[in-house]
């Protein structure tokens, strides 16, 4: 019901026109690492929420931070409660707009960027992200990687640990998107 509801609120303010196409992320992948010498870290994160306007470019991404899978259950409760506050700022956000045209109707493979504002840990950041949108056979996959600073998102790291975690992290995202109007 809830996506439902997300879905028809979403439609409804992406639909600039009669002939707004939504699309939503069929399958998806969030991933973050943080290298030091010390210790790599990992998580993927396959429930996001994404959706891409191809009329007017407009792209919303949700994450729900305890939605992140870690190798294991420690770094996973250290990332959720010490770090991302996850109790108090359960969600991560990005809404932006792809900046260069893409003809969503011809195969191809499209370089963009995405402007808009990145929401992490209670602190909104304006952000252009590089990405790749690749359009094929009506298809259209979404790619991108980009750094993020922790203190950019005041995400502290205790010093006892500081040596352990990267002061920026990794992020790369990846989407199959498919037409909301498609039948399940």
């Amino acid at each position: 019901m809830k996506k439902l509801v997300l879905l028809l609120f979403v439609a409804v303010a992406f639909a600039g026109s009669a002939s707004a196409q939504i699309y939503k992320a069929a399958s998806r992948s969030v991933k973050f690492y943080s290298h030091t010498a010390l210790e790599d870290i990992s998580a993927t994160d396959t429930t996001a929420t994404m959706l891409l306007n191809t009329t007017t470019n407009d792209v919303i991404v949700s994450i729900n931070i305890k939605g992140f899978d870690f190798p294991n259950e420690l770094m996973e409760e250290h990332f959720n409660e010490n770090y991302m506050e996850s109790d108090k700022f359960p969600k991560a956000s990005f809404k932006g707009k792809i900046n260069e045209k893409v003809d969503y109707k011809k195969d191809g493979t499209y370089n963009v960027t995405i402007t808009g504002t990145l929401g992490i840990h209670g602190v909104d950041k304006a952000r252009t992200i590089p990405a790749t949108i690749v359009v094929k056979g009506g298809k259209i996959t979404v790619d991108c990687k980009f750094m993020v600073a922790l203190k950019d998102h005041n995400v502290t790291v205790p010093s006892a640990v500081g040596a352990k975690i990267a002061e920026s992290v990794e992020v790369t995202v990846h989407a199959d998107m498919v037409s909301a109007a498609a039948k399940k």
